[in-house]
């Protein structure tokens, strides 16, 4: 077991016991209490080890040898912190890394798979040795379930079937292969593209496990998107806003806020899909996305922005001087079109120069003015909720400074935004502010109905699919695939039937993940005080909960 300092939630990195702010994200190390005991999560494990050390001690100086592994193990613990990771310990040549303690994220497995890319890639540069020695990476990675240890002791610990599973793979993997398994691969699926590889026996599991090897990925895609296509239910009032809010800035060449707010799930990609594609070729639409982890992210939305518009690669190697002109050709006969293209490549690290803070906010909203010359810009930053006050500061500096161009700025993020930014969208000329609710009884049999076609559904299973999603059209459609993908629901002449008793429903993964990361962004005395009340049921009573719960509850 590895004695740790202080561990942040947020980036995962390891701090001093003395720290009060990550030393690396800034963000507060107080605000999150580890867990008092130990907790079951579900989590990605994350095996690699490094092929051919054995032959290496028969050819390298011994210290050569230790050079080269502790150069490897300190990137390894760089890329794995860097995704949110912990480095549980170093054996021998091998690595443990686990994605979801100290806090469970809902894209654990994501961040899993792309630090394997990632350390893949790094360390054929770190390992080249010579001498004829041949090195290479193999990984196994696999999510599941564990118990995880008591991280107020200073140690951590997960065991678990996962952690059983992950070494197998790495066991089984080729030189330079990543194996992952079927239940990693069904929550980043639509990031990756990998090859199925068979079954694999893990000695002491009765049922074999199911593998696949990863081929390529890509970086910035969400891991899973939705499977069905049905038209929108629920959302004709929003819809209405967003074409009177684009009508505005259209009409009087103005920059207006448009802010859609709600729980994950909830439908505000699904609304913003519809409102986009709506406008055909009346207006040039631009996208971004906020990041929760990763360096260099404080303006990643602006950089994707930049990039698409002008061309310019998202992978380094370029010509900085070459990529700041291809910026400044969007700014057309701007007179400050050079020092503007040089601020946004600063901004979005083109360029090496350091940031110009108080030109850096000025120089994005002109070149965002410039797509605008020539028709309508709408411009989308989604997942606000995790963005740098430095990126929240630029879209409010946009919102109200921005002058003689049509732009509807749509800001896409969850209700934590405004625990960021309270007084989010106040005070702007022209701003609208939205929540999305979740869907009512008669809108979700709605949904179901267009998810399934005109088969009919048994009322039984209906009602229950309808109680368990809450109204939240994700988890209605997550539940469905399930159902369906595990055979479950079959359809057979019209008609729904179910091939076994569906009195409780399994709770998906994708959506186990997200309920996981919303539980351990809770306080600790909050959470306790949840999981005791669940005892009970979805409704609980006060003293039920002051009798099982190990703190006083307040009297309010």
């Amino acid at each position: 077991m590895t004695e740790v300092g202080r561990v942040c939630t947020n980036c995962g990195t390891e701090n001093p016991a003395e720290a009060r702010f990550c030393f690396s994200c800034g963000s507060p190390l107080e605000a999150e209490a580890a867990p008092s005991a130990e907790t079951r999560k579900t989590v990605t494990v994350l095996f690699c080890d490094l092929v051919g050390s054995t032959a290496m001690g028969e050819q390298l100086d011994p210290e050569t040898l230790r050079g080269l592994l502790t150069r490897s193990f300190d990137k390894v613990r760089a890329i794995v912190e860097s995704h949110g990771g912990v480095v549980e310990k170093f054996i021998g040549d091998a690595a443990m890394a686990v994605f979801g303690i100290p806090r469970v994220h809902e894209d654990d497995a994501l961040r899993a798979v792309r630090a394997a890319a990632e350390i893949r890639d790094a360390l054929q540069a770190v390992t080249g040795v010579g001498g004829g020695a041949t090195v290479a990476w193999r990984t196994g990675i696999a999510t599941g379930e564990v118990v995880a240890g008591d991280a107020t002791g200073g140690q951590r610990l997960v065991t678990g079937d996962a952690v059983n599973v992950a070494a197998r793979l790495q066991q089984t993997a080729q030189p330079g292969e990543i194996l992952i398994t079927a239940e990693t691969h069904q929550l980043v699926r639509d990031a990756v593209q990998v090859e199925p590889m068979g079954e694999v026996t893990v000695k002491g599991r009765q049922a074999p496990i199911e593998t696949l090897r990863l081929l390529d990925m890509d970086r910035s895609a969400a891991g899973h998107e939705r499977r069905f296509d049905s038209p929108m239910v629920g959302r004709e009032r929003p819809r209405r806003l967003l074409d009177e809010a684009f009508a505005e800035a259209r009409d009087q060449r103005l920059c207006h806020l448009f802010t859609i707010l709600g729980s994950a799930g909830v439908g505000k990609t699904r609304l913003l899909n519809e409102f986009v594609t709506s406008l055909g070729d009346s207006a040039r639409v631009v996208h971004g996305r906020c990041l929760s982890y990763g360096e260099g992210i404080t303006y990643w939305p602006i950089s994707e922005i930049v990039r698409a518009e002008t061309g310019i690669g998202l992978t380094p190697g370029g010509e900085p001087a070459a990529d700041v002109a291809r910026i400044a050709e969007v700014l057309g006969d701007n007179a400050d079109r050079d020092r503007i293209a040089e601020r946004v490549g600063e901004a979005i690290g083109l360029t090496r120069g350091e940031p110009v803070p108080d030109e850096t906010p000025w120089a994005i909203r002109s070149f965002l003015e410039a797509l605008a010359a020539d028709r309508p810009l709408v411009v989308v930053l989604e997942d606000l909720q995790w963005a740098q006050p430095l990126l929240l500061d630029l879209v409010e500096h946009i919102a109200d400074w921005s002058r003689d161009a049509p732009i509807l700025l749509i800001v896409l993020a969850r209700q934590e935004l405004l625990e960021l930014r309270p007084s989010w969208g106040g005070g702007k000329r022209s701003a609208t502010i939205i929540s999305l609710e979740p869907l009512n009884a008669e809108e979700t049999s709605q949904l179901i109905d267009n998810l399934l076609g005109q088969a009919h559904l048994p009322a039984t299973i209906f009602d229950r699919i309808r109680t368990a999603a809450e109204g939240n059209p994700l988890f209605v459609e997550e539940l469905l695939e399930m159902l369906i993908d595990d055979g479950a629901l079959a359809r057979t002449n019209g008609e729904w039937t179910a091939s076994r008793d569906l009195a409780s429903l399994a709770v998906p993964p994708t959506i186990q993940a997200l309920l996981s990361a919303r539980l351990d962004g809770l306080a600790g005395p909050d959470r306790a005080i949840l999981e005791r009340g669940s005892v009970e049921g979805t409704v609980y009573h006060r003293d039920a909960v002051a009798a099982l719960a190990p703190v006083a509850l307040p009297a309010s």
